[in-house]
């Protein structure tokens, strides 16, 4: 018993040590900067459904599924019901770190 208790303990540190590591890998201070030259065209006014920044009734749903789906979508793109978002926000030129940045960035300023 003893055992797995130990092994359920160690997991639990290395999912939390993950989980911390992967929360500190985006600077949202960073992500001001392409937010300011590429997000703010659509999530400033909320064009084709892009939620606002700042809108935390907008923002709750989306902030409450994780960073990482955030960050995966915004890459990737993203349609849904109420809009759609291009991949890397119609910027190809990004970096899926300043994508993450940018994300991290209008969380902060949504919550």
């Amino acid at each position: 018993m003893s055992r797995f208790i130990s092994a359920a303990l160690c997991a639990l540190f290395v999912f939390a040590m993950s989980s911390t590591a992967a929360n500190a890998a985006y600077n949202s201070a960073a992500g001001k900067a392409t937010y300011d030259s590429s997000c703010v065209t659509c999530h400033k006014d909320g064009l084709m459904g892009a939620p606002k920044t700042g809108d935390k009734a907008a923002w709750a749903p989306r902030i409450a599924q994780g960073e990482a789906i955030l960050v995966s979508k915004s890459i990737k793109g993203f349609t849904g019901k109420k809009g759609m978002m291009m991949p890397k926000g119609g910027n190809p030129k990004l970096t899926d770190q300043q994508v993450g940045n940018a994300v991290a960035y209008i969380v902060q300023q949504s919550k």
